[in-house]
């Protein structure tokens, strides 16, 4: 997933509700604080996800 470092340190294994197990591995240009984008290799099913507020745990 890509994250903001500031909040969410790079190479972080996270928990994403309703997804399931990251890492935080890239950076975006239009992520900033609290949020992130998550990789869904269908476009099908990046609409069908949509956009959300999940909770996300960092594990590590």
């Amino acid at each position: 997933i890509a994250v903001d470092p500031s909040v969410i340190p790079l190479g972080s294994e996270v928990y994403v509700e309703g997804y399931g197990n990251a890492i935080a591995g890239d950076t975006g240009g239009a992520i900033k604080g609290n949020r992130i984008d998550i990789f869904i290799p269908s476009q099908q099913d990046a609409i069908n996800f949509g956009v959300k507020q999940l909770k996300v745990t960092i594990l590590n």
